[in-house]
């Protein structure tokens, strides 16, 4: 477990040095209530992890409010991310400008803290231009309440369309999109787009919903009080059959599966943050030690072949 004298490695998300492992709040106000979730924050702190990345919807608004009380004065010390723009509620949706300033006010208070300092667009908003809720964004900026935006669930389509509406003010830094060795379709453009407009990419369920953890296998029973039931299209056929194919691999160089999943984004020099999901203190140590493989170039097209297209 990263210690003062063994601190984790820190990537940048635009001004922000972020830890490459992060802590995804989605947990918190749901499956953990309020003591729990003091838990898991205490277990990251400790573990070395600075970015702990939340949004208002998560927990029926509970999670940001959890996170900020768990984090109390040591909230100078870490990176806090949120997001705004899915549904809250029928009034509480979407990228129009006041509904993004009053979105950012809401997730202020809830969270107990003056300024966030990554505010993340959670999903587009065919029904507002995107320059719109950009400016709304900006002007958030340079109020001080947030230090950098970013956005969530963009095509490159979309990221280039954002990047040219930012004009000469503030613009997104990042992207937050779902990535796994199961899921790679950021790999069929979104990092690409990164890479040529210096973005930073944050993947979200890098373990798949815990099928990249090793407890999920072939042949063997659902693990008790897992998020995933049965008849989930994660458990599709294909995806166990990949499961085994990479518990193999990483067996064979010596590591475990969740090493691989992390290891495997981070090869990637356009990813930030891998943020996961966590339920307890064990879980947050795990995660916070997997990216120790540095994968070499014959072991990436060993991998490549094996998960073959994306």
């Amino acid at each position: 477990m990263p210690t003062s004298e063994t601190r984790m490695q820190t990537r940048s998300i635009g001004s922000l040095q972020v830890s490459v492992v992060g802590l995804g709040c989605n947990n918190f106000g749901g499956r953990l209530d309020e003591g729990r979730t003091k838990e898991v924050v205490d277990a990251a702190i400790d573990a070395g992890i600075n970015f702990f990345d939340t949004a208002d919807i998560y927990g029926g608004t509970k999670s940001e409010v959890y996170l900020g009380s768990a984090l109390g004065a040591r909230r100078k010390n870490i990176l806090l991310a949120t997001k705004f723009g899915m549904k809250v509620d029928e009034t509480r949706n979407g990228g129009k400008p006041e509904y993004v300033k009053q979105a950012c006010h809401d997730s202020l208070v809830r969270l107990g803290t003056d300024h966030i300092d990554l505010y993340q667009f959670h999903t587009p908003d065919e029904t507002v231009p995107i320059a719109d809720t950009l400016g709304a964004m900006q002007e958030l900026v340079k109020e001080g309440k947030v230090r950098e935006i970013g956005c969530s669930n963009f095509s490159p389509e979309q990221l280039q369309e954002a990047e040219r509406a930012a004009g000469s003010g503030p613009r997104f830094v990042s992207v937050q999109n779902e990535y796994s060795l199961l899921h790679r379709d950021p790999e069929k453009g979104v990092l690409a787009a990164c890479d040529s407009l210096g973005l930073a990419f944050i993947p979200y369920f890098p373990l798949f919903s815990g099928l990249l953890t090793g407890k999920y296998r072939v042949g063997q029973a659902l693990p008790e009080g897992t998020r995933i039931q049965e008849g989930s299209p994660r458990l599709e056929g294909k995806n166990l059959e990949m499961v085994e194919k990479l518990f193999a691999f990483a067996e064979s160089h010596g590591h475990k599966l969740v090493e691989l999943a992390f290891s495997y984004l981070l090869m990637r020099s356009e990813v930030a943050s891998v943020i996961a999901g966590a339920t307890s203190a064990e879980q947050i140590r795990t995660n916070a030690m997997a990216p120790n493989w540095n994968l070499t170039d014959i072991e990436m097209q060993e991998l490549g072949v094996l998960l073959g297209p994306a």
